[in-house]
């Protein structure tokens, strides 16, 4: 490995600081020989909940599970409609159509790149025909519309009050993708006080991947609610739909969560407003070192926003060169994410193409994420934005011998 490297993320340094407490809670779970459920997953679902202001939370065995469960719980049926945004990963889309469901899309606000209430109340306004009983149903999948899914997407919570809003007057389920926003925060003018991630709506579905801001050592995922009946339905799911060992009220799934796993969490959980806090600190510093580089646009984080920064993505216009120079550089970079659902072949039966959704297709083509973790150095932060200072420093004289070179012509 190359020492001077900055690495996209660093999973390495944090799990060498946590090794013995990460080897004790392997020898718990090994001298009580629970491996699935039992007291390390309860602690942390407790633990949980807790944090994230909600009554209740079950551990599952992935974000993926965890947003399918949560459509399930809420009283999803099979062949309703379920709108979400484009600009996500693809298990968004993925838990909707394995729920049972059809999926659809509205379009992003511009500056956050997270779901548009203005555009969802379009949606159910223009792109819908009322059937009665509050039931709206899609021209587009021909299926009532039922549910929204808003991405709390790189660490940053949708605008709730006017989601949840436009969902009271059409009568739809709202459950929070918050799998990139463990600790987010919103200032709820209509409660008038700071919610956290996962307690504004039916229920919300977490991932604790690795590379997330709280990541296990594998897989592992979870979904709160304050809803008691949807949490038991949960916990039947995860479970395959036994209400004890062998009685099955319902068929469910393998989604439980290891043990091992929950415990590592757990000892992640505490330490967990520590890194949330460091990394808002280092996007801050990020900005003040952005600020003055020609063409590059930093993450908008409204006034009513805490977010988390899972990842801290820039706006730039010539992307793929631009992250080319940073990897010569050895500069670590990601994109999240290039290509819109709406433009995937999987989603091509919808019938979208492009210019369908402008904001999200333009968050697309112009998003990089740049080094982003609780131990990045103000030296490495430094080192970063020189590199994207030299490059579009380069990109303004190549500009201007071209322009010059016109004149000339």
């Amino acid at each position: 490995m190359n020492d001077n490297k900055i690495p996209f993320l660093d999973l390495v340094a944090p799990h060498l600081e946590l090794e013995e407490e990460i080897v004790g809670v392997m020898r718990e779970a090994l001298r009580n020989g629970q491996f699935t459920g039992g007291p390390l997953v309860e602690a942390f679902e407790k633990d949980f909940a807790d944090f994230c202001k909600a009554g209740r939370c079950v551990a599952v065995s992935s974000g993926t599970d965890a947003l399918r469960f949560a459509l399930m719980a809420a009283g999803l049926r099979p062949g309703e409609t379920v709108l979400t945004v484009p600009n996500t990963f693809i298990a968004t889309a993925e838990a909707i159509t394995q729920a049972g469901a059809l999926v659809d899309f509205v379009d992003v606000d511009g500056k956050t790149c997270n779901m548009c209430p203005d555009k969802l109340r379009e949606y159910m306004e223009r792109k819908c025909r009322g059937y009665g009983k509050g039931r709206h149903i899609s021209r587009k999948t021909g299926s009532a519309v039922s549910a929204v899914i808003p991405v709390h997407l790189y660490g940053q919570m949708a605008d709730m009050d006017c989601i949840n809003a436009v969902a009271a007057d059409y009568k739809l389920k709202v459950v929070e993708d918050a799998c990139q926003a463990h600790g987010a925060r919103f200032f709820s003018k209509k409660d008038n006080c700071w919610r956290t991630a996962g307690s504004m709506g039916v229920a919300a579905a977490f991932s604790f991947y690795p590379g997330k801001n709280l990541g296990a050592c594998g897989e592992g995922g979870a979904v709160t609610t304050n809803d008691e009946e949807a949490a038991t339905r949960v916990k039947m799911l995860r479970d395959h739909g036994q209400v004890k060992k062998y009685y099955h009220d319902i068929e469910g799934y393998n989604g439980r969560l290891d043990a091992i796993q929950a415990g590592i969490l757990g000892l992640k959980l505490k330490r967990l407003d520590e890194w949330n806090s460091l990394r808002r600190v280092k996007a801050y510093y990020y900005n003040e070192l952005l600020s003055d580089i020609k063409g590059v646009r930093t993450p908008y984080e409204p006034l009513w926003s805490r977010a988390v920064y899972h990842i801290y993505a820039i706006r730039v216009r010539d992307r793929e060169n631009m992250q080319s120079h940073l990897s010569k550089a050895h500069i670590g970079t990601g994109l999240h994410y290039p290509l819109p659902l709406h433009l995937q072949k999987a989603y091509s039966r919808l019938g979208y193409g492009k210019g369908s959704f402008p904001a999200a297709e333009a968050s697309a083509e112009s998003i990089l994420s740049l080094p982003m973790y609780p131990g990045l150095t103000d030296a490495q932060q430094r080192r970063v934005a020189d590199a994207i200072s030299d490059f579009a420093s380069g990109c303004a004289s190549v500009h201007k011998a071209q322009k010059e070179l016109r004149g000339a012509n």
